[in-house]
This record gives C-alpha cells, structure tokens and sequence, in this order.
C-alpha cells in the first residue's frame, strides 16, 4: 500500500474536490451537513475536517471536534444530587477542554469514512495522529486539550481497534444506541400495527387518543425562519433537562440546517390551536433514518402524550418511504423499546493528558457517568 498522509482543515471551503465522492455513503460526512456545521454549530464547539490521502489521491475523510465546556450554561439541570455536583466540578476543572474524533452531536459511527478498504491498523493510527496534531495546534494558541475521545464504533470495529494503537486506551460504554430495523414486509403504518401485540396496539390507540387536537406539518425553510424563535424556546426546554450535556445548539441551527440539506432534512411542527407546541426532526442518509433533535413543551407532552406519539410518527415515515432502519439514539430508551427499537452496544475510547488521571481513568470515568435504570419492552407478537 502507498504511504497515507492526512491534512486538517478549518473551513469546508477548502475541502478537496473530491470530498463527497469519497463520503458519499454518510451524510454526515458530506459538506452540506458540514457547512451546517460551519454556520451554526454550538458557540463551545469548533470543527476540524480531515482528509486522507494516499500519494495525492482522497481516500478517505473524518471529523474532529474541539469543546470548550467552561462556555456551558448548565451540564444538564435534571438530576440534582451529590454525584451530579462533583460530576460538574470535575468535568469544569479536570476535562473543561474536550477533543472529540468524531460526532459528539450524535450517535453512530459517523466519524469517518474510506473509498476503500483500509485496515485497522492504518485507520487507528491516522486518527491518534490527528488527535495530536490537533492537541498541538491548541497547546501553540495556549490551550491545553485535557481529553481525547475517539466516540462511537460497533462492536466488531471496537475490538479490531483494540488490537492496535487502541489498545492502551481506555474503553467506555455509555447509554446503547436505539435502532429499529424495520421490517421488509411492513408497507404502511397499518401492518406495522398490525405486528404489535395487544398490549402494544392498546398503546398505540391511547396515544393516538391523547393526541387528538394535535395537528402536525412539515415545515420548510420560510416557516421554519418565522417559527425560528419559538422552536429554539422547545429544544432548549428538552436539552436543558438532559441528565448530561456537552453543548447547545445556537438559535439558527435549524434554518441553517434546511437551507444546506434541503428536501434530505425534515423538520416536522405540532400544533395545538395554531400554536406551535413541539417538532421533530430527521435526515435521510441512504436506506437509514436518522432522528435528530426535537423539543416540546412540557405539560402539552405530558398530556398528549406529545413524545410517544412522534415516535410513532418518525416509524410511519421511515415505513412508508421504505428505509431499512431508524437511527433513534441514546437517550429515553424504554419508550424507544416500547415502539420496537432495540439497544445497541457502542464503545468509545478516551484518554487524559494528565499522566496521573489517565492511569487511573478506568476507576474514575464510570463515577461520573449518569446511573442509568431502564426495562427493555418487546413489542411484538
């Protein structure tokens, strides 16, 4: 094989011709959704864009994010115990400066990908590489990266990595990410209701009889514009109730998002008596469904069963358009088990610069993890 060399970018502007080309199996490595990311990505976040070459030729491109998380409001005002406080304060003081290779603002392995195939070996390697690269770039503007953390692999991927240059890193586990594999045979919402047990379909009809007075739309780019305000007001009530966060998304995001990836990102409102009350949001990546954020307000979900019943929505969807799976992420796990989405097992992988923390992270990072408690539900017969 030819040797491999990498260069990181700043700006998607200049990004290689050829960039999509190579990440035309993921978009969320293609450079609608990183312009997206250019324009309106948090305030503590900065992105880096990777290509890698071999001789002169792209071969494959990845994704690196900066957080500074001393710029965050809140960590998450859910949980208010003593756990959460030292949580917070070690995070402040010990791990304030983040890199992430990867996508911190979602869930999948979405940080890079290749034209062809390239072993673990060489895939590791270029990553850590990267990782200092990027560690030195912020050292020289005085800058001190605390952790690295390479997020978000399959199994499979996880354990090959582990056999290279992974191998001395610590790996963690959090929240499993919630997939739904739909089913071939499943044409409309009728047969996918159809494949529910009685308990289940009882479920459905409720929250379907909450949910009357509810009407809801798609929302294009001119709506989403005039409801822009008002739909930031929704997400911010939901993110600042997360148990744990690393960012917030700014208040153009959403436009900005319609404006790069147009007819592949859907923003879905939900009114009550022509009020805007909730929304979802999804983006097609080939034959994968993916949910990005949403918001609502609270004692409208409460009493509507507003979250449940987008659930269900997003499934019709992915149904109807005949896409192979739904991408639901790591958070509310039950609920998404409830509708058929079952959890899947993603490892990380982080170290500290701090010689003395990193040789103890495998006793530290699992006490600042939020306990989570959940019932898998089987929905069907």
């Amino acid at each position: 094989m030819e040797p491999i060399t990498y260069s990181i970018y700043t700006t998607v502007a200049k990004l290689p011709d050829s960039w999509d080309k190579v990440a035309h199996d993921n978009v969320f490595l293609q450079t609608h959704y990183l312009k997206v990311l250019q324009e309106s990505a948090p305030t503590n976040m900065q992105c880096f864009y990777i290509g890698i070459f071999e001789k002169e030729l792209l071969i494959g491109v990845a994704l690196a994010q900066y957080l500074d998380l001393n710029k965050l409001e809140s960590f998450g005002e859910r949980d208010k115990c003593f756990k959460t406080y030292i949580r917070n304060f070690v995070f402040k003081n010990f791990a304030s400066h983040a890199l992430f290779l990867g996508n911190n603002m979602i869930t999948g392995q979405n940080g890079y990908t290749f034209n062809k195939e390239i072993d673990s070996d060489t895939i590791s390697k270029i990553l850590i590489d990267c990782a200092n690269e990027i560690t030195l770039y912020f050292k020289k503007k005085s800058i001190k990266i605390h952790i690295v953390s390479f997020k978000d692999f399959y199994k499979k991927c996880a354990n090959e990595f582990k056999q290279f240059s992974f191998s001395e890193m610590y790996e963690f586990k959090t929240q499993p990410n919630m997939i739904f594999e739909l089913h071939s045979e499943w044409k409309t919402k009728e047969d996918y209701i159809g494949a529910l047990s009685k308990k289940y379909r009882d479920q459905y009809k409720r929250a379907q009889k909450k949910s009357e007075g509810i009407t809801s739309r798609e929302l294009q780019l001119g709506d989403i514009l005039l409801q822009e305000k008002r739909i930031y007001e929704l997400y911010h009530n939901v993110a600042k109730n997360a148990p744990f966060n690393t960012f917030f998304l700014p208040k153009n995001h959403f436009s900005s998002f319609k404006k790069e990836c147009g007819n592949r990102f859907i923003l879905v409102g939900y009114y009550l008596d022509e009020i805007l009350v909730g929304f979802h949001t999804l983006l097609l990546n080939g034959k994968t469904l993916e949910t990005y954020f949403l918001g609502y307000d609270e004692q409208i979900q409460k009493e509507k069963m507003l979250y449940l019943n987008m659930l269900y929505n997003m499934t019709k969807f992915g149904i109807e358009n005949q896409f192979q799976k739904i991408i639901f992420g790591r958070t509310a796990l039950e609920i998404k088990s409830s509708i058929g989405a079952e959890p899947i097992i993603m490892s990380g992988f982080i170290y500290h610069n701090n010689n003395l923390i990193n040789k103890y992270f495998d006793k530290i990072f699992p006490k600042l993890e939020p306990t989570l408690s959940w019932k898998q539900r089987h929905p069907f017969k």
